[in-house]
């Protein structure tokens, strides 16, 4: 079978890699905005890393890394975001911060969703507050 550009097999109306990621961002992105925070940023790149999304959670800044699995089977997506992502997001965050110095006085906080299942219609499960600064 014939590979794309993103190194996944091609198949008929199946969605790329990256398409699927863009559509599970949008949607917890949607579900944040739902929940009443603000965007500040989203897929924002860095020489470190990348944030998924950034937002305002009335005064804190909160870095939102987006986590897919197909199903929980294997560990849901919080688990994935072992120490070395951990250190990723955080120099990804300082990164962000250097960059915009106007949030340099708000308090920060890293948050998760685990998403799952339909990529469409995806479950999304928010974990706010799902590692600290000091457990990178």
């Amino acid at each position: 079978m014939p590979r794309a550009a993103d190194g996944n097999a091609r198949s008929t109306g199946a969605p790329s890699r990256r398409a699927r990621g863009a559509a599970i961002e949008a949607a917890a992105r949607r579900h944040l905005l739902g929940a009443g925070l603000r965007e500040v940023a989203a897929n924002a790149h860095y020489r470190c890393g990348e944030l998924d999304a950034v937002m305002l959670d009335g005064a804190v800044l909160v870095f939102v890394e987006v986590r897919y699995r197909r199903d929980a089977r294997y560990g849901g997506g919080a688990a994935s975001v072992d120490l070395r992502k951990r250190r990723k997001l955080l120099l990804a965050a300082q990164s962000f911060l250097l960059a915009h110095p106007g949030y340099a006085e708000h308090a920060c906080r890293f948050d998760v969703i685990e998403a799952q299942g339909d990529p469409a219609e995806p479950q999304l499960r928010w974990l706010r507050d799902a590692f600290r600064a000091d457990d990178a």
